[in-house]
């Protein structure tokens, strides 16, 4: 919430943006949309089915097949994690 009325959002890049632009964020994200087509491929989701696809092991970079799983979103966003982000159990 903004703290006054005249407040306005730094978008720009050294603001709010800066993070996802990062080079490690990028690069995980390419990994979690490559792990996507993999179950695709696989016939395990298809476009616009509300699915996720899960790491079991909390790392994207992972895509092996043993490692992904489809899961509904409220599932794959809720899992309790330890204080380094990773999975307690999986």
């Amino acid at each position: 919430m903004p703290s006054s009325k005249n407040y306005k959002r730094d978008y720009g890049p050294t603001g709010e943006g800066k993070y996802d632009k990062s080079p490690k964020r990028m690069e995980d994200n390419r990994k979690r949309k490559a792990a996507r087509r993999i179950l695709e491929k696989l016939g395990k989701v298809s476009k616009n089915d509300g699915k996720d696809v899960d790491h079991k092991n909390g790392r994207p970079k992972d895509n092996k097949v043993s490692n992904l799983r489809p899961l509904s979103p409220a599932k794959n966003r809720s899992i309790p994690r330890t204080k380094t982000a990773r999975k307690k159990n999986g």
